[in-house]
């Protein structure tokens, strides 16, 4: 009688500690996802690792950036001229270029001519008569979208005062912010501080957007290891139908709980493709540029996007 407590105890003790693992491993486990290959990678330099799948995903499509010149037409288009947020910079394709294995996009001080310049009109996109600085925005729009999966992407931002560097993805269907956006990474002055974000927005009654946000202190991270600008980083989203989980060198930034993203016509934004747009802002959120020395660069090293098989 004695022995067969003792058995049914140690069983017991057993499968709680077996619960017990698997839970803590649950939130997190998406860690385990991005390969070991990553941590073989020089901090420094661009990836010569081959790709490696995370268990129980397929790779759907990527882009290495291998192939010097332009980025590829089969995969990106360009946004132009002023396009958002009141930001200083002209996109034009000129600033988006392949280099030694990477996606260089390039913030330049020069002034440029805006051709849509109309003495006093109330839009700030045409009543500038000239852009001051220049830069990229790459877009995947009608060329590539994807609905759940992982999304990769290994850059090294520019932190410059005045910078404001972006990894994000926008809804296919209806208009922005309803659309659904997530900002796998932002890097901008926040309250005058270099701040880290990772965000989600959709719509309220109003069409404004709702705000999903968590903003880390640059210092959070040079405080650690001071050279953390100079190197390349793995942004990654782990997108389900429950959740959206935002992690920076697989240290989990958010999570969107997607039962809560509801817009206000009652549609779940994040319930259809996105595609991805990868971009260098100037000035707005990212500061005043002006006692910034130029060029600038942001340099992406490879987007990779997984799905389950």
């Amino acid at each position: 009688m004695i022995n067969k407590t003792i058995i049914k105890l140690v069983v017991f003790c057993f499968a709680l500690c077996v619960i017990t693992i698997l839970h803590a491993q649950g939130k997190g486990s998406e860690k385990n996802l991005t390969p070991d290959s990553v941590s073989m990678i020089n901090p420094y330099k661009a990836n010569s690792v081959p790709v490696k799948e995370p268990l129980g995903y397929q790779l759907i499509w990527s882009d290495e950036f291998s192939k010097e010149g332009k980025p590829d037409k089969r995969y990106w288009s360009y946004e132009n001229g002023f396009v958002r947020n009141k930001e200083l910079q002209w996109y034009q394709p000129d600033n988006a270029n392949v280099k030694d294995g990477v996606l260089i996009i390039e913030g330049r001080h020069e002034r440029i001519k805006n051709k849509g310049y109309k003495e006093n009109d109330p839009s700030w996109k045409k009543n500038r008569m000239y852009a001051e600085y220049s830069s990229a925005c790459i877009i995947t729009r009608n060329k590539f979208s994807f609905q759940y999966g992982i999304m990769e992407v290994r850059a090294r931002i520019d932190t410059s005062l005045g910078m404001w560097p972006a990894i994000w993805t926008l809804g296919i269907d209806k208009q922005w912010p309803s659309n659904g956006e997530v900002d796998q990474m932002e890097y901008y002055r926040y309250e005058g501080e270099p701040t880290i974000l990772a965000n989600a927005a959709w719509a309220d009654k109003d069409m404004k957007p709702v705000w999903d946000s968590e903003k880390i202190p640059l210092s959070q991270f040079t405080n650690k290891e001071p050279d953390w600008c100079n190197q390349f980083h793995m942004w990654k989203m782990v997108w389900t139908e429950e959740f959206i989980r935002l992690y920076l060198d697989d240290l989990l930034l958010n999570e969107v709980d997607l039962s809560t993203t509801i817009n206000a016509d009652g549609t779940n934004p994040f319930h259809q493709p996105q595609y991805i747009l990868l971009n260098l802002a100037i000035g707005g959120q990212g500061g005043d540029p002006s006692l910034t020395s130029f060029p600038r660069k942001y340099e992406i090293d490879f987007v990779r996007v997984f799905q389950k098989k």
